[in-house]
């Protein structure tokens, strides 16, 4: 079993359910400063004169250097602690909010974003090397499923704060809305969060043990398929985050109600995730996530389908886009404890690099699935089949063709990836 890795006093008082609530809405910070931005992206183009699909790179600039930027905390916080990494990228988040509201032109303003992701990468990195810090195995797995109930539950109500916002200001006051929610967590978590790195397990700041730690926590061969499988999937789906608007808006001309649209996907996928955490201890995160992406491999097929068809209806579209958003709720989680379960001692440079394999190939994959967009649904949906096919092959290398695999037990201190290799 895992020791625990508390020295705070603040320990005490930490009880696991509040840590769940802390971690997750640190991480929706992410999330809302994404999909709030969503329902201004129209006059955000306008104001700034932004032609044609070039509105998207607030969004996929940020992904991308976000997952860039995902390689330097978990090294850091290895050495000095999760706590006071994760606050100061709590307050670089704030000021770079603070100055994308203050953006005089579309340049500066994605300039100020890549920076925002970069510099800020922490508060989406270090929340799964803090709780493998406290727990692993398919426990994992069940906390992690509850903390992306409560982080996606922003995404699902983070268009319509945007768009709420646009009825009284305009779209630089939603980056404001990103800087105040930055301060209240930063607050709760300066008051609340205790120090979860045992002192035995801090690592040097020195090139080759950080690359070493790193190396294995991306070379083993039964995690590599997880890591990057995952990546492919969450791809498609930002893919879908970086179209959305436009897809709603000039494709199904209902533009009006993007909010409702984006919150029933998303709000599928938080329901999601938490069906996940009530089954995944009882049935493994293998079993149920390998079921989920055969699912999602399924209902993409119909999605092509329905895509190439000569008219598509939006209430045809919703329903598919959040079964396999719903069905993502199912994998991404489980994906990503199965990755982690072996770096106990390693927890912050495997969550770094986890972190950005699964980023910035997912921020550029959207990317490219964004900037393809036509005015149809057809590249979205292909994209989805096609990174679901190639997930599949993945994760049957990881598990050497076998897959549905029993419930994994929680390995700690002693039992990670060094003697995995042995």
């Amino acid at each position: 079993m895992a020791t625990p890795a508390v020295t705070s006093s603040r320990s005490s008082r930490l009880g696991e359910t509040e840590l769940i609530w802390l971690m997750a809405l640190l991480m929706a910070l992410q999330a809302f400063g994404i999909d709030a931005i969503l329902p201004a992206l129209d006059e955000l183009a306008l104001d700034l004169g932004v032609p044609g699909n070039e509105r998207q790179f607030v969004i996929g600039v940020y992904l991308l250097t976000a997952g860039v930027g995902a390689l330097v905390p978990g090294a850091l916080a290895d050495r000095f602690g999760r706590r006071p990494v994760l606050l100061g990228s709590i307050g670089i988040y704030i000021v770079l909010s603070l100055a994308s509201s203050l953006a005089p032109s579309f340049d500066v303003l994605v300039a100020i974003r890549a920076a925002q992701g970069f510099f800020a990468a922490g508060i989406i990195a270090l929340p799964p090397a803090i709780i493998r810090d406290r727990v692993g195995g398919d426990r994992m797995a069940r906390m992690m499923s509850l903390i992306f109930v409560i982080f996606m539950l922003v995404p699902a109500i983070a268009p319509s704060i945007g768009q709420l916002i646009l009825l009284v200001a305009d779209w630089r006051m939603v980056f404001g809305a990103m800087a105040l929610q930055g301060l209240a967590m930063g607050t709760w978590a300066w008051f609340r969060l205790p120090e979860t790195l045992a002192p035995e397990n801090r690592q040097p700041i020195r090139v080759a043990p950080i690359a070493r730690n790193m190396a294995r926590a991306l070379s083993l061969p039964s995690v590599v398929g997880y890591v990057f499988g995952s990546s492919l999937v969450f791809g498609a789906l930002f893919g879908f985050i970086n179209s959305s608007q436009q897809l709603v808006s000039e494709t199904f001309g209902a533009g009006d109600i993007f909010p409702i649209v984006f919150g029933i996907c998303a709000g599928a996928m938080a329901l999601a995730s938490w069906s996940n955490s009530r089954i995944v201890e009882r049935f493994g995160a293998r079993r149920v996530s390998h079921t989920a992406l055969f699912a999602f491999i399924a209902v993409s097929s119909v999605q092509v389908g329905v895509a190439f068809q000569s008219e598509q209806s939006l209430w045809v579209f919703v329903p598919l886009m959040a079964v396999n958003m719903a069905l993502l709720g199912f994998i991404g989680s489980n994906f990503g404890s199965i990755a982690m379960n072996p770096f106990f001692a390693i927890a912050g440079a495997a969550s770094s690099v986890h972190g950005f394999v699964r980023m910035t190939v997912a921020a550029v994959l959207g990317a490219a699935i964004g900037y393809a967009f036509d005015g149809t649904a057809q590249p979205l949906a292909l994209s989805l089949l096609a990174s679901s096919l190639a997930c599949l092959a993945l994760v049957l290398y990881s598990e050497k063709g076998r897959l549905f695999g029993p419930p994994e037990p929680e390995m700690g201190y002693g039992q990670d990836a060094a003697k995995a290799f042995d």
